[in-house]
Order: C-alpha cells, then structure tokens, then sequence
C-alpha cells in the first residue's frame, strides 16, 4: 500500500483564515455603520399616532382624538418618560412646560430607553439628546429626535 503525503484537495488554511476574517469585518460594519440618511435600517413605524404627530411640532394644538398618555405628575421636571408602544418620549425641560420627540433614535434606529440628568438615552450606541429641544448632546447620532405634537389640557398629555 502506498501512502501520499499529497494534501487533500480543498481551499489552502490560509484562504480559509482570509475569508473568515473578512466576514468577520463585514459584520463589524453593518452593525457599526451606516449613516444617519439610511431609512432602511430603522424599525418601521406604521399607522400609529406617533407617525401622525411626527411630523408636527410644538405643544399645543387641538384638544381632540389624541392619545391619551400621561398625566403631568407623570413626568418630572428636567426629565420624562419613554412611552415605547407609542414611540414617544415626553420631557418637561421646564416647570409647566411639556414638549414630545420621537423614541427612535436617529443614528441607527434603536428605541431610546430613558430620560436622566436632562438627557434621552439611546442604549445601542449610546447617543443623548437634550430633553429641551431634542438636539444631540453626544453621538454618535448627528440629527436630533424629531419632536411630536402633544396637548396639554389640564393635567392631562395626550398625543396631538
């Protein structure tokens, strides 16, 4: 019997070794990048009150067919409250003064989590924005939450 000291036919180790490493690559950067433009990559929001109100602004507005959300106790002063089934955080910058943005994070998507020190945090990449405008406190996000129309009637915040 002979034996051959051929090796096997089949890829060499070392393009084993490049292929793994360049899909490992690929996967660092489709989970780190992208750009803030790319609609693709955020969840989508379809029907519900927070796309309606989105594209509005301000607080205030009529009094009707809103969703109802909290009550202005619920909401602390130099802070807020996520409400993730609507996608809406609302924040009270100010004694009295009651302003609404998206919960989707402009960077990537993810949903922001809490409102803390007068900071929206976004757990995914850990951008913030400012609870009295919306705009970015740090990024990697660049664009600030788009605010959402609410109205304030008594103690009552109910989604525009």
């Amino acid at each position: 019997m002979t034996v051959s000291f051929q090796p096997a036919s089949g890829p060499a180790r070392r393009t084993v070794v490049a292929a793994a490493g360049a899909a490992g690559l690929a996967v660092a950067l489709t989970a780190c990048g992208g750009s803030d433009d790319d609609a693709s990559t955020a969840p989508a929001q379809s029907g519900g009150a927070a796309d309606e109100a989105a594209n509005g602004g301000g607080t205030g507005g009529s009094s009707g067919g809103g969703t109802p959300l909290a009550s202005t106790a619920d909401i602390p002063e130099g802070g807020g409250k996520v409400f993730a089934d609507q996608r809406v955080v609302v924040v009270q910058p100010s004694a009295g003064e009651f302003k609404a943005y998206s919960a989707t994070c402009t960077h990537q998507g993810c949903a922001v989590k809490s409102v803390s020190d007068g900071l929206i945090n976004c757990p995914c990449h850990n951008s913030n924005f400012s609870v009295a405008d919306g705009s970015v406190s740090s990024g990697p996000a660049t664009k600030p939450l788009p605010e959402v129309r609410i109205t304030v009637d008594g103690d009552s915040i109910t989604l525009a």
